[in-house]
């Protein structure tokens, strides 16, 4: 199977087939920005589940919150999320199944916090995906200076309560990867 086309990007109909979500899942997308994988999200996690789209710029949440009205997206929420700051998720801890972080890691420039206010709401046994990019590429995506490679991005999250679990493909310039919450 194509999970992306060469000289693409991310595909978020065909990458979030690795995430193993299922119906009545509740999943948050952290940094969801214009809501890329709110679509496939949605669909997946079906009537009896939930999709959180958290963002920290608030013109964001308010484009997402018309994205899921035109798509009518019944089981998206927009939240207004600061995952830098302490309880900075208004979500409840051990709430989520499942949590996506695309293209957002390179922009913490506090990550620990970051990836334990992610711990936080993630129950024990549940799976964060992350993807980011694997270089800076032609003036798209972080300053090479600010590029985390994947194996700097998985140390982080195996230092702070995570478990690498396994690799997806997410394009020719993103990584992916899964990891477990312990």
């Amino acid at each position: 199977m194509n999970f992306a086309l060469p000289n693409r990007f991310v595909v978020p109909e065909i990458v979030s087939t690795h995430f193993h979500i299922k119906e009545g899942d509740v999943v948050a997308d952290f940094g969801a920005g214009s809501g890329f994988f709110l679509k496939p999200l949605s669909k997946a996690v079906g009537n009896e589940g939930r999709v959180y789209a958290c963002d920290i710029q608030k013109q964001l949440v308010e484009k997402i919150g018309e994205f899921i009205r035109l798509n009518n997206l019944a089981n998206v929420r927009p939240l207004w999320c600061d995952l830098e700051e302490e309880n900075g998720i208004k979500l409840n801890s051990n709430s989520l199944d499942a949590g996506l972080l695309v293209n957002t890691l390179f922009q913490f420039e506090q990550k620990e916090v970051a990836i334990n206010q992610i711990k936080r709401v993630i129950r024990k046994g549940g799976v964060l995906h992350v993807i980011d990019w694997s270089e800076s590429f032609g003036g798209l995506g972080p300053r090479p200076q600010d590029v985390i490679t994947k194996d700097q991005a998985v140390d982080l999250f195996e230092e702070n309560g995570f478990l690498f679990e396994r690799e997806f493909p997410a394009g020719d310039h993103h990584y992916g990867f899964t990891v477990r919450k312990l």
